[in-house]
């Protein structure tokens, strides 16, 4: 059985005899014993809740981008970049990530401004690039267009080009689709300037033409319709002796209203273009480095969590006193979080990991959480008469699996939080509770919950499982 060495494990015992008084003081006599211990191991993770108030999360600023955005963007993923170099200095990832932090903070002195031509198969792209290949620019800066791969194609529906560049003109030939339409709200919500471009208008009758550009105009502000490729005419032509005269043409092609509205964007927006862009590749590379940090803190949290889980089994399957089995398991699971909160640079004392637990534990019962996951593991101990009969490894494998549960959870939550950009660090209630309960139907699959099960009655009951084996 594990041994409880560290100090703050063994003080803290007698601090939150008079904190779990305070808080259960009401309610102690109506809950079954499992039923409070859930409320402590579970308990753990909510050790910001008694803060005197919760910070209001940060709405999407959508105010235009200036310059002192794009360099707190830029010094944010850098952060994230040195932390991980400072966690694992010999990190795979690293090399790639740095020389795309120099690419972005060059990217602030970028005169040129990147087009690209985007849209469905069939819909015209090629040919528009090929007619705008012509275009000419009245601007004071230069412009690259480039055309991104076909969306909506089997297994992929995005165009990893376009989040590069500074504006996109999403090519349609008819009015918009579901797809096109979720594509078109992904980019808006990235702060992406889009103009939807209505092509092969030429192929519609009138009405039907009018038609279509109306309901594109009540869905998206900027509309442009033209004919990048014009079907080809057949002209009559009656001679002065009474003959007629016909033959097939090809109209010029007519983007003129685009490459107008081109000119006036660039012209108007060339520098908040290249700034909005700038800030898109930052918190990219900011997510990017941000996942891998996460992995090597993972990395570090999964053995903290599997010691304390059963640190917290052998205790409570140990003790035949169920307030001091409280009390243990209650100082243990406070370690636990202060440790997890060190890893991923969460600071918080010992007293504040304890005095979380009365709503934590409120949470989770009435989450369901806790019963469901108390039959789960009857049910399953029942099928070994040995640990049947052993009633106290029902409690020491629950202790076990909600620790487990509070810490991959609290795991999960911090790395959320992180990886959420316009997010600050306060933990939200509905937030947790969401991920509590994705992380517990995860951990209830039936193999991994009897795997589990029947780790820790190998643990508890070594010598009976050898005897009945």
């Amino acid at each position: 059985m594990f041994g409880l060495r560290r100090p703050i494990l063994v003080g803290g015992v007698g601090l939150s005899l008079a904190l779990w008084l305070w808080h259960f003081d009401s309610s102690v006599g109506q809950l079954s014993e499992l039923g409070i211990f859930s409320v402590i191991a579970l308990g753990s993770c909510l050790w910001l809740f008694q803060q005197n108030k919760l910070k209001k999360a940060q709405l999407v600023d959508n105010s235009p981008p200036n310059r002192e955005k794009v360099v707190k963007a830029i010094t944010k993923a850098n952060n994230v970049i040195n932390q991980l170099q400072t966690e694992a200095d010999n990190h795979p990832a690293l090399p790639l990530l740095q020389e795309q932090f120099t690419k972005i903070n060059n990217e602030l002195e970028r005169q040129h401004i990147n087009i690209a031509i985007t849209g469905g198969k069939a819909v015209g792209k090629t040919t528009l690039l090929q007619t705008l290949s012509n275009w000419e620019n009245h601007t004071n800066r230069p412009v690259n267009f480039q055309e991104t791969k076909a969306l909506f194609t089997p297994g992929d529906n995005t165009a990893p080009e376009a989040n590069y560049a500074d504006l996109v003109t999403f090519v349609t030939s008819e009015d918009l689709t579901d797809s096109q339409w979720q594509i078109w709200q992904q980019m808006s919500a990235k702060n992406q300037r889009t103009v939807l471009v209505f092509n092969k208008q030429d192929q519609y009758l009138s009405e039907e033409r009018a038609t279509i550009l109306h309901s594109l105009q009540q869905k998206v502000a900027d509309v442009v319709a033209i004919s990048a490729n014009p079907n080809v005419v057949k002209v009559r032509q009656h001679q002065i002796d009474g003959t007629v005269r016909e033959w097939l043409e090809t109209p010029a092609a007519d983007i003129s209203q685009l490459g107008e509205y081109l000119q006036e964007i660039v012209v108007k927006e060339g520098e908040q273009l290249i700034w909005e862009t700038t800030i898109r590749q930052a918190v990219n590379l900011q997510i990017e480095a941000k996942t891998a940090l996460n992995q090597v803190r993972q990395q570090k949290a999964t053995p903290i969590i599997e010691k304390y889980q059963w640190i917290a089994a052998a205790a409570t399957f140990a003790n035949p006193v169920p307030a001091l089995d409280l009390l243990a398991t209650a100082a243990i699971n406070a370690q636990l979080v202060v440790e997890l909160g060190n890893i991923y640079q969460q600071k918080f004392s010992f007293q504040q990991a304890q005095t979380v637990a009365g709503t934590m534990g409120s949470l989770m019962l009435k989450l369901g959480l806790v019963e469901l996951s108390t039959k789960a593991i009857a049910t399953l101990l029942k099928s070994n008469a040995v640990t049947f009969i052993a009633g106290g490894a029902l409690q020491g494998v629950s202790a076990a699996y909600l620790t487990r549960v509070a810490g991959l959870s609290l795991i999960e939550y911090f790395q959320s939080q992180e990886v959420a950009i316009n997010a600050e660090n306060g933990l939200n209630l509905n937030k947790l509770g969401q991920t509590l309960q994705k992380v517990f139907q995860q951990n209830q699959q039936v193999a991994l919950l009897q795997s589990f099960v029947q780790q820790g009655v190998n643990r508890l009951l070594p010598e009976a499982q050898t005897k009945a084996s």
